[in-house]
């Protein structure tokens, strides 16, 4: 399978120049880390924006900066073990065009362009390969992690298998991931979507089990544009497609899915079909998307945010959030949504459990029965004056056992907090990483200084140590 933007460099016949120059990279961020005088909170600076929901009033802006733009290099591809390594910030689309001309890509490819390496480890990211494979960290086999103290971890199930594990989900507060070791797997030239529409949640469900259980398809994801229409997409490689579509400029995938039963598209357009938008695209009229739709996209969007965070809300901020519902309590988590928020699409990514992650407290997963999840996410809502819809969604989902990433804005109480995400295990990596707090803990940065909330006292509770 040939890409004409793929590049012709042979990465898995270069390692040695290329582990060459990360040695040095390497020592460069371990000596800044070991010579550091400041008591200022540290944070990560790459060459591409973060791809969490931009808040305005987020005191990360403000941290002493480890520069990790120059961390961008594939180390090596090796075709006959189907895995790549590479940098944190190498981003997924950068994988994908140097994986594709041997036959291979990523397991799991989030839908934007720019999302790195580091970055889907760290927040979690999934797509619709999920369904079989997990997320992203479901299929590393191995990181490099930099402690607080300029020390040089690796880590793998086998070697620091706890440090391996808690890295997933941490957000960077447990270290700096230098290297990433991660399986692909063999596509072909073309995926072909079938788009399966049905009237009922019951009867949704039905058609996510048959095909989880049977593994049928590559790919499976959908949407749901209301409490009686819902469309699952099957995704299955084939090596010739009668025509292909593309959804980069004029056209926008999400709008397609309730209008057509089946669609052909280019793998490298299939795994970036929603990169203008998931679930909606603006511009939405013609004349817009002729002038301004190949500007308009996922990146350019994050970074005029970034760039100028005095334009976002002071308060009442759109709803952007990722929610996972266990499969068998999907109906009672929907029943509330259709009755509360009735707000659509809603994206639908099916989630299957790979293991009981560490990084959740035992008491969650104790009752917990389902093999599947549901990753239900939401664009765009936008929240009336006197509602915080993001604190009702963090409510109903202690209710029916779910959980949420953290990529948006979170309103959780330290004790809440600390009753999901599992502060035994996290304690522990923390004290082997970052003894100091040099990168805040968890709760502290995705929950307080995200939102701009001073740091509580440490006669609070909410220090770590």
């Amino acid at each position: 399978m040939q890409n004409e933007s793929a590049p012709g460099v042979q990465w898995s016949e270069q390692p040695a120049r290329h582990e060459a120059r990360h040695v040095a990279k390497v020592e460069r961020i371990s000596r800044q880390l070991r010579q550091r005088t400041s008591t200022r909170p540290v944070s990560l600076k790459k060459k591409t924006p973060p791809h969490q929901v931009p808040k305005r009033f987020d005191q990360r802006r403000g941290d002493e900066k480890v520069d990790l733009s120059d961390l961008d290099q594939i180390l090596e591809i090796d075709p006959v073990g189907m895995t790549c390594t590479a940098e944190p910030a190498v981003t997924f689309e950068e994988v994908v065009r140097a994986t594709m001309p041997y036959g291979l890509v990523p397991i799991i490819v989030p839908e934007h362009k720019t999302i790195t390496l580091g970055g889907a480890v760290a927040g979690c990211s999934i797509e619709s390969m999920s369904f079989r494979e997990g997320g992203f960290h479901d299929t590393c086999l191995e990181y490099e992690l930099i402690t607080a103290k300029g020390d040089v971890l690796r880590c793998s199930p086998e070697q620091h298998p706890l440090v391996f594990q808690m890295i997933h989900g941490s957000f960077g507060t447990l270290g700096i991931l230098s290297k990433v070791r991660f399986k692909l797997v063999r596509a072909a030239p073309y995926v072909h979507v079938t788009n399966e529409t049905y009237t009922t949640l019951e009867a949704y469900q039905q058609a996510i089990w048959r095909h989880f259980t049977a593994q049928d398809a590559d790919y499976l994801d959908g949407q749901i544009f209301s409490a009686s229409k819902y469309v699952l997409c099957v995704g299955r490689f084939v090596e010739r497609a009668p025509y292909v579509s593309r959804y980069d400029w004029l056209k926008a995938y999400c709008e397609s899915l309730p209008k057509r039963s089946e669609d052909y598209l280019s793998l490298y357009d299939y795994l970036y079909r929603y990169d203008r938008g998931v679930t909606h695209v603006t511009p939405k009229s013609l004349m817009g998307r002729a002038l301004f739709g190949k500007l308009v996209h996922s990146t350019s969007v994050l970074k005029a945010a970034d760039r100028f965070p005095r334009l976002l809300p002071k308060k009442n901020p759109q709803v952007i959030v990722d929610v996972f519902v266990p499969f068998s309590r999907t109906a009672e988590f929907m029943d509330w949504y259709h009755r509360e928020v009735n707000f659509y699409p809603v994206w639908c990514v099916p989630y299957r459990r790979m293991r009981d992650y560490e990084w959740l407290t035992p008491q969650w997963w104790s009752g917990m029965k389902d093999p599947l999840f549901l990753d239900l996410a939401v664009y765009g809502l936008k929240q009336q004056p006197g509602r915080n819809i993001y604190k009702e969604f963090e409510d109903e989902l202690l209710r029916v056992n779910g959980t949420k990433t953290l990529i948006s804005y979170n309103y959780y109480d330290e004790q809440t907090f600390w009753s999901l995400w599992n502060k035994e295990t996290y304690q522990a990596v923390k004290q082997l990483t970052d003894p100091d707090n040099i990168f805040r803990d968890l709760y502290t940065k995705m929950c307080r200084a995200a939102l701009g909330l001073q740091e509580q006292t440490p006669g609070s509770g909410a220090s770590l140590h």
